[in-house]
């Protein structure tokens, strides 16, 4: 089961009166209505520096949701399904995902127009009533539709949360809150699965959802007590239509990927069906997005350049990722006979590299080192460290994966959370909501794309060398037929491995294209 990596939730500043953005002047712009104060005029600097340490508790709590499930999978299959639940483990996990990418750009539309502040409230509540039902389901039928409840909530909880930074950040500091988003992300990756086994283990799984409950309910308290943050516009409608054929879309793509190769062929008519309903989906989105008085993902967004490569970027950094870690895993269990618990532990290199690299880069930016600089290091050792694992064979030494995985990780931990400053320091103060999440949605598009695509690469290249053997069969196979049916895969996934460089190789030229402004400038200086 892949592991993933959020983005981390930096701290940018919004652009204000005193801040130029890059957006072009267009009549959705010029018409907008004047910025609203920052809530570091709105707020004290202590109830600031309280208002981040929620935020970064709330980055815990997303955290360690998306990798705390995996750890528990064996024991919720036995308590409520034994018979049928493996076969139902999928749906857990696209229940969660589903619901909380097909929602993303409604929820950055509601910052915009209603405040940050009450849309947070709105997710971690819906998170917490979705916690509580899955903690006390009593079927799998039941624990994958609270899960889509979870994640609901979920999808806010991230990305909502990365606005609020934004908004609780002081225009006049530099960096970009990297720091503390790299440790908080890189903590919870490698400490989700390990709670999740504790839990399970010695508590029950139920408890794995339960423990959201108490942290959530202090997130909650603590947002209504202490954050004051601007109200949003407050103007026009919600374009329900256009959010509708955008959670339509996202649902389609993710099903593609989710479906395509294992439950049907790619060449099958349910997904050709499949698909073709989702071109049409799309057009019709971008047809009304187009048209809207007030769209839910404003178009006029990718006319500036900041934004429109951001968004690009943040698409390829996922399917990149995704390419990464999902088949580091494979390899493992397949070619190394490393048991599924354990091939979890070795991304802790992978979280250390996102730390680390956390804690320097805010320092570096402040002693004027460009963000372009950083983001195409990341890029460099991102795909430095993809192309080494490409080289990989069935004997490579396990120690020599962990140091690419750390060097994967501190290219990582260089692209993600900057790309998201960079997008809302160009933002239209106005739109930064939608700008924020938006990112998010690309990443999440992004990684499906890529499952997608690597799986296939994959399938193909494993096929070609073991015409007729399985890839599930591979461990149940012995002796030399072990072997040649082991090389094969490792010669597969080492073409994944190469492609998914060659994806980061296309991340640094876009990265050098990037002229990043307004907030990105003055960690520059």
């Amino acid at each position: 089961m892949a592991v993933t990596t959020p983005p981390i939730a930096p701290a940018a500043g919004p652009p204000t009166a005193a801040t130029p953005t890059a957006a072009t002047p267009t009549a959705a712009t010029s018409a907008a209505p004047a910025p609203a104060a920052p809530a570091a005029a709105l707020m004290t600097e202590s109830r600031r520096k309280l208002g981040m340490l929620l935020c970064l508790v709330t980055i815990v709590l997303a955290v360690l949701d998306m990798n705390i499930v995996s750890a528990a999978t064996v024991p919720i299959v036995r308590d409520l399904d034994p018979v049928h639940g493996v076969d139902r483990l999928p749906w857990l996990v696209s229940a969660f995902a589903l619901a909380a990418t097909a929602l993303l750009p409604l929820y950055g539309k509601l910052c915009d127009l209603y405040g940050a502040k009450r849309v947070l409230i709105g997710a971690v509540g819906t998170f917490l009533l979705g916690s509580a039902l899955c903690g006390a389901a009593s079927s799998m039928e039941q624990l994958i539709a609270f899960r889509a409840v979870q994640g609901i909530g979920g999808g806010g909880l991230m990305s909502v949360t990365m606005v609020v930074m934004a908004q609780l950040k002081d225009p006049d500091e530099g960096g970009g809150g990297g720091g503390a988003g790299g440790i908080v992300a890189g903590g919870g990756m490698a400490v989700g699965p390990l709670i999740g086994g504790l839990l399970a283990d010695h508590l029950s799984w139920r408890w794995i959802f339960y423990v959201n409950l108490p942290i959530g309910l202090a997130v909650l308290a603590g947002a209504v007590l202490v954050l004051r943050l601007p109200a949003g516009t407050g103007r026009r409608g919600l374009d329900f239509l256009g959010a509708t054929l955008a959670a339509a879309f996202a649902t389609g793509l993710l099903l593609i990927t989710e479906w395509g190769g294992r439950t049907y062929g790619w060449t099958s008519p349910q997904l050709l069906g499949l698909a073709a309903a989702t071109v049409l989906v799309f057009v019709l989105f971008l047809r009304r997005q187009a048209t809207a008085p007030d769209p839910v993902l404003p178009l006029s967004l990718f006319r500036i350049p900041e934004i429109r490569i951001g968004f690009a970027l943040q698409g390829l950094v996922g399917a990149g990722m995704m390419g990464a870690i999902m088949y580091v895993m494979l390899y493992l269990q397949i070619a190394r006979g490393v048991a599924a618990t354990s091939a979890g532990l070795y991304l802790l290199p992978m979280a250390v590299g996102m730390t680390v690299i956390g804690l320097v880069v805010d320092r570096l930016t402040a002693r004027g080192v460009s963000v372009r600089a950083v983001l195409a290091a990341g890029a460099v050792c991102s795909a430095t460290a993809l192309l080494l694992l490409g080289l990989s064979g069935p004997g490579t030494s396990l120690w020599l994966v962990r140091a690419e995985l750390l060097l994967l990780g501190v290219g990582l931990g260089q692209l993600i959370g900057h790309l998201i400053s960079v997008v809302q320091a160009a933002a239209p103060a106005h739109q930064l909501g939608v700008a924020t999440t938006g990112v998010r949605f690309f990443q999440t598009l992004g990684s499906a794309l890529g499952a997608a695509v690597f799986g296939t690469v994959l399938a193909r290249e494993f096929s070609a060398a073991e015409p007729g053997v399985a890839l599930g069969a591979v461990g149940r196979l012995t002796g030399a037929a072990r072997e040649h049916a082991v090389a094969g895969f490792v010669d597969a996934v080492d073409t994944v491995f190469l492609s998914a460089s060659g994806v980061m190789a296309l991340v640094l030229l876009l990265a050098l294209r990037l002229r990043p402004a307004g907030a990105a400038e003055r960690g520059e200086r």
